[in-house]
């Protein structure tokens, strides 16, 4: 399903979200191998990714990785699974080289640079060896948990019990007036200029739509209506999901930007997004659009490519 299919009436998206694409056969059944996953291992490529989540990006804007048999010949315990593509699977491994040199990238660097099948399997990289880096200890009774399902699972040592990959909905919104604005707003520990939709995390028991106005209200003090989705995006920082809307609101309701949060919020013109577009990352008339490998950015770019 294409995000021209979820957008509905009105603007789009104007392409897929970078950090969504991707091509690997991820189905649950390849992670039920009888022998733990040792045939796969064998025809396998392994993707090296350091504590910051950054991974070795080639001169061609490749992946960097390498046959998994250099690790031995059976699946690495801390060896998670990606996926599988053209007979060839693809396995990820905590690296504790601190990647600091040259050709070391994380995605919000580098997820731009990468073709379909490299985005996608860095960021399913970045966001599953983060949950196993933080879920080594049951949540119900504390004991140690394993690696299963290889590493699409934790197992605890003491309860036996199965933990599985988290995943943080949050929802993110470009409110316009119905015409030529957008709204945009900066949190206090951004970049200088850099201006964006607003977000924020749904909460337990709380629809999609309702969290869209609710976190709107609260972040910028107006009410929004005509909510309508847009698509989505992984965002393994550490492991949402970045769930798009778009929604219009009154341009004459007064401003409240929430305190501590909301540094600065205010309606741009059209044709100000357009020539920061033409900018390429420069500020123009005090604004920086997020960078191209956010949703947010696909959402503001395809609001203002499509008249109203």
């Amino acid at each position: 399903m294409t995000c021209e299919t979820f957008a509905g009436s009105g603007f789009q998206l104007d392409s897929p979200p970078l950090l969504s694409r991707s091509t690997v056969d991820r189905r649950e059944e390849l992670r039920e191998s009888l022998d733990g996953g040792a045939k796969l291992w064998r025809s396998g490529r392994v993707l090296l990714v350091d504590a910051k989540g950054r991974g070795q990006i080639d001169d061609d804007s490749r992946l960097v990785m390498q046959p998994a048999v250099d690790f031995g010949d059976r699946p690495s315990p801390n060896a998670v699974l990606l996926g599988v593509e053209d007979d060839v699977s693809y396995w990820a491994l905590r690296t504790e080289h601190d990647g600091a040199q040259e050709g070391w990238r994380d995605l919000r660097s580098g997820g731009a640079l990468l073709n379909d099948t490299d985005a996608g399997l860095l960021t399913t990289a970045v966001g599953l060896l983060g949950w196993h880096d933080n879920a080594r200890y049951c949540a119900v009774c504390g004991a140690a948990t394993t690696r299963v399902r290889v590493g699409w699972a934790r197992r605890c040592s003491g309860c036996e019990r199965e933990e599985y990959p988290r995943t943080d909905p949050a929802v993110i919104c470009l409110v316009n007036d119905g015409a030529d604005h957008v709204l945009l707003a900066r949190q206090p520990v951004w970049p200088k200029h850099r201006f964006s939709v607003l977000a924020g995390f749904v909460e337990v028991g709380e629809s999609l739509e309702a969290c869209v106005a609710r976190e709107v209200e609260e972040e910028v003090g107006v009410q929004c209506t005509g909510i309508r989705y847009l698509g989505s995006q992984p965002w393994p920082f550490p492991r949402s999901l970045m769930l798009g809307f778009a929604a219009t609101a009154d341009r004459d309701a007064p401003l409240v930007p929430a305190d501590g949060e909301i540094e600065e919020a205010r309606w741009v013109h059209r044709d100000t997004i357009l020539a920061a577009l033409e900018a390429g990352g420069e500020p123009v008339d005090g604004l920086r659009l997020p960078p191209s490998v956010s949703i947010a950015h696909r959402m503001i770019k395809g609001w203002a490519t499509t008249q109203p």
